[in-house]
């Protein structure tokens, strides 16, 4: 289903004008006349977007407006107002009311447009975000509250300084705010912002080679871009739409207008961030073991894989070294298991810092602990592992006030061409048995049967 856009006006011209011009873009479109109907439809039905008439007879569109961000059922619907009035008062009052943008009448196709697309584009992060919570649209309401009043890190980027002042007011109040008159320069400082605004005007460089080239660049490929243009260059702004900047801001600038467009690009990017950040989070859990921080079975099953095929294709050795701590269920037994996972912390922590940076470590359960060496025959990682097993038992591991003398034992197996994991794991596991019988604290070699 394409998005769904509420069209709020007492005025019946008003509305078909607006719903013709939405459908035309393959929207679909909703109507009321009143405040009180469009209360009600946003109440009870998906809704995307609210485009609201400010001066309505009964319920202003301001007072609709803060009905809605007040519901905690409609407060993420972002809101346009709609209205003739150019005074900045009214704007402030808009955006007081909690509207996320505005249009004056009489309103053209390109300045609607681009500001359905850029808070629809807002609309669904939100609802990204909000579903990767966990709670109700309600309970989401601080999480997106507290990331929305974050102060964003703004370059703003022209060759007039006195109008890159102006914009640096209106916003310095809420943002770190950076201004660069050198495109390349700007370059290097887009790294680290959050939002850039860039001048399509400027008569020393080209803005829009500009923006092509922090979209062409990975560290600023998804930086919002709002951009600078004249009412009267279309030609130039759907050229700027085109390389992907995000939104559009005519000159001459209104600073109610300006606040608007920057908070909904830094809503967006900072929704995204978190987003990102709760996808690499889950990610990470996926492959990590809780409690020691090293990879898991899952991880290192998917780690060894292309070890396997780089085996096939080249040749390339690696072996398969299998560690477990001596004597760990009388740890547990005796001291508790909260010390026993302390230990086991402690152990992997020491392999980890013990392994080069090429090895594939991983806690395969309880006690035991994997290690792939790429490029490894069994006799070098019979050595290696013996080094780290010295290493390991040579000193005793502290919790709290308690000095635990621990000692580790390892199977090693070479993995051969043909072989599977399942394969080498056990020829590792059966020297680890033999390490464990013939008196712990020691490395064993699988058996290697040679071909009659």
């Amino acid at each position: 289903m394409s998005a769904r856009i509420l069209v709020v006006d007492d005025l019946a011209p008003n509305l078909h004008f607006l719903e013709v011009k939405l459908a035309a873009h393959y929207y679909d479109v909703l109507t009321a006349t009143s405040g009180v109907e469009a209360l009600e439809i946003a109440d009870n039905q998906i809704v995307d977007l609210i485009l609201l008439d400010a001066m309505m007879p009964g319920m202003s569109g301001f007072e609709v407006c803060k009905r809605l961000k007040s519901n905690p059922q409609t407060w993420h619907i972002p809101v346009v107002m709609v209205t003739a009035l150019e005074e900045s008062r009214d704007r402030i009052r808009g955006l007081e009311a909690g509207a996320d943008d505005f249009i004056t009448k009489p309103i053209d196709d390109f300045n609607l447009m681009a500001r359905v697309k850029s808070l629809l584009r807002l609309k669904m992060v939100t609802d990204q975000l909000l579903s990767h919570t966990g709670n109700t649209i309600e309970r989401s309401k601080p999480v997106l509250d507290e990331l929305s009043q974050r102060a964003g890190n703004i370059l703003i980027v022209d060759d007039n300084e006195r109008k890159m002042e102006f914009l640096a007011k209106s916003l310095k109040a809420n943002n770190n705010i950076a201004m660069e008159t050198d495109p390349v320069v700007a370059l290097k400082k887009a790294i680290r912002a959050d939002l850039t605004i860039v001048s399509l005007i400027s008569e020393k460089f080209d803005g829009l080679r500009f923006c092509a080239r922090l979209r062409s660049e990975a560290r600023t490929r998804d930086l919002p871009i709002l951009a600078i243009g004249q009412v009267d260059d279309e030609a130039r702004l759907v050229r700027a739409y085109d390389i992907g900047i995000n939104d559009t801001l005519m000159r001459p600038i209104e600073a109610q207008e300006l606040v608007a467009r920057v908070s909904t690009q830094l809503k967006r990017k900072f929704y995204a961030d978190n987003l990102k950040e709760n996808f690499n989070e889950s990610l990470e859990m996926v492959v990590t073991d809780p409690l020691t921080g090293i990879g898991n079975r899952r991880y290192m099953d998917r780690s060894i894989a292309p070890l396997f095929a780089q085996l096939s294709d080249t040749g390339s050795p690696f072996s398969l070294v299998v560690f477990d701590v001596d004597k760990f269920k009388r740890v547990n037994d005796m001291l508790g298991h909260d010390v026993g996972d302390k230990v086991l912390q402690e152990v992997a922590a020491r392999l980890a810092t013990n392994v080069r940076s090429i090895d594939v470590l991983s806690r395969y359960g309880g006690e035991e602990f994997i290690v792939a060496m790429p490029d490894t025959k069994q006799e070098d990682a019979m050595m290696a592992a013996d080094r780290i097993r010295a290493l390991l038992g040579g000193s005793t591991i502290k919790v709290g006030r308690k000095a635990i003398n621990v000692t580790i034992s390892a199977g090693v197996a070479e993995v051969f061409d043909g072989d599977h994991f399942r394969d080498v794991f056990k020829r590792a596991d059966d020297a680890l048995y033999r390490a464990k019988q013939n008196g712990r604290d020691r490395v064993e070699a699988a058996i290697i049967k040679k071909a009659a």
